[in-house]
C-alpha cells in the first residue's frame, strides 16, 4: 500500500524533529555566542561588518538544523528498540515503523551533504574543526548503554559550535573560545539531565543509564554547579575580550533563568522537567544579546 505523500512527509519532518525547535536552537546558541564575542576581541574578522556577522550567524542557524536533524536520525536509527519500549518515544517514525531504517540512512546521508555545504561557506579552520565534530556525535547514542554520564558526552557535541563559532569569525582559535566551549559543556550537561529525569521510570526498566539515575536526589545540587561552571565559563570569556557592560547585563539576566530552574525544580514532575528544558532560550538569547552589544 502506497503511503500518502503528506503524510510520508510528516513523518520525515518527525525523524528530523523539525516540530521540536528547542534542539536546533539548543545547538545553535555556543555558535552565536562566539560570533557574537568575537566582535570584540581585536583578532575578530567581522568587527566592524554587521553583514559579515548576519551572514555567519545565519549559516550556523542553518547549519544547526540541518545537523541537529542528522543527529536525530542517527540516534533514531541506533535507539529504534530501545525507543520503541519507552513511552515518550515509541511513537518516532523508525520504532514505529513508519520509516525503514534504509530510508532513514539515506535521508541521514543528505542531511549530512547539506552540513558539509553550509560547512564549506566557513574559513579553512572552521571546516577541520566542523569535520573533526564527527568523532563525538558518532558514538553518542551508544552513551547510555555503558557509562551514567552521556549527558556530559551530549555536553562534548551540542558544545562544539562555541569553537566552531569562534573559528568561523576569527580564522583561529583561542583561550575566549575554550571558556565557551567548557561553559556550553556545562549548560548541557545541566539541561540534559533535567530532561532526562522525564524518562527516568523506562530508563531504569529497560536498563539504559543516564545522569538523572545516577544523581537521584542529588540533581538539583549537581544542576546547580553545572550551570555555575557554565556561567563562570561566560564571564571568564567575556573577561579574556574585554566584553563592556551590556555583556554583564545579559549574562546576570540569564544566569536569573538558569536560578529559576533549579530552585523551583521537582524531578517527579515530567512536566515541569520538559518546561525547565524547554526555557533554555531564555538563557541563552540575553547572553548572545548582551556579547553582541559589549
Amino acid at each position: 500500500m502506497r503511503v500518502p505523500l503528506a503524510r510520508s512527509v510528516g513523518a520525515y519532518a518527525r525523524l528530523a524533529r523539525l516540530h521540536r525547535p528547542t534542539g536546533f536552537l539548543l545547538l545553535m546558541w555556543p555558535g552565536w555566542w562566539a560570533i557574537a564575542l568575537a566582535r570584540t576581541d581585536s583578532a575578530a574578522g567581522w568587527s566592524g561588518d554587521w553583514a559579515e556577522g548576519a551572514r555567519l550567524c545565519a549559516l550556523f542557524l542553518a547549519g544547526a538544523v540541518v545537523m541537529r536533524a542528522a543527529g536525530c536520525v542517527w540516534n533514531d536509527i541506533a535507539d529504534r528498540d530501545i525507543d520503541a519500549k519507552v513511552a515518550r518515544t515509541r511513537a518516532r517514525p523508525i520504532a514505529a515503523g513508519e520509516i525503514s531504517v534504509a530510508r532513514a540512512a539515506a535521508f541521514m546521508a543528505a542531511l549530512a551533504l547539506a552540513g558539509l555545504a553550509i560547512l564549506l561557506q566557513l574559513p579553512a579552520a572552521a571546516v577541520w574543526i566542523g569535520l573533526a565534530s564527527v568523532a563525538p556525535i558518532a558514538p553518542y547514542p551508544f552513551m547510555k548503554r555503558v557509562t551514567w554520564w552521556p549527558q556530559a558526552w551530549l555536553g562534548l557535541t551540542f558544545a562544539w559550535g562555541a569553537l566552531l563559532g569562534w573559528a568561523a569569525a576569527t580564522g583561529g582559535l583561542g583561550w575566549p573560545a575554550a571558556a565557551l566551549y567548557a561553559a556550553a559543556v556545562a549548560w548541557t550537561m545541566g539541561y540534559d539531565t533535567i530532561y532526562a529525569h522525564q524518562d527516568k521510570a523506562d530508563d531504569a526498566r529497560i536498563g539504559v543509564k543516564s545522569a538523572a539515575l545516577r544523581l537521584g536526589a542529588r540533581t538539583v545540587p549537581a544542576v546547580r554547579t553545572c550551570y555555575a561552571l557554565c556561567v563562570a565559563g561566560l564571564a571568564a570569556a567575556a573577561h579574556m575580550t574585554g566584553a563592556g557592560w551590556p555583556a554583564w547585563a545579559g549574562l546576570a539576566a540569564g544566569a536569573a533563568v538558569l536560578a529559576w530552574q533549579t530552585e523551583t525544580l521537582d524531578i517527579d514532575d515530567p512536566a515541569g522537567c520538559a518546561r525547565r528544558f524547554h526555557a533554555n532560550s531564555a538563557f541563552a538569547a540575553p547572553v548572545f544579546l548582551g556579547f553582541l552589544t559589549g
